[in-house]
C-alpha cells in the first residue's frame, strides 16, 4: 500500500514536491531536491 506525503524545504519551508511512498517503512524520508524558492539544490524532509 502506498500513501502520498509531501516533501518541505528545511530553508524556507516551502512545500514543493509530492510524492508517493510505501506506507510500510516508518523512517521519515529526507531528500536533496532542487527548490524554485531557494533557487538552489536543498535537503527536502517528508510531512505527513
Amino acid at each position: 500500500m502506498r500513501t502520498k506525503v509531501i516533501l518541505i524545504c528545511n530553508e524556507c519551508n516551502g512545500r514543493n514536491y509530492h510524492i508517493y511512498r510505501n506506507k510500510a517503512s516508518e523512517d521519515r524520508l529526507e531528500l536533496r531536491k532542487y527548490c524554485p524558492h531557494c533557487k538552489k539544490t536543498t535537503i527536502h524532509k517528508e510531512t505527513r
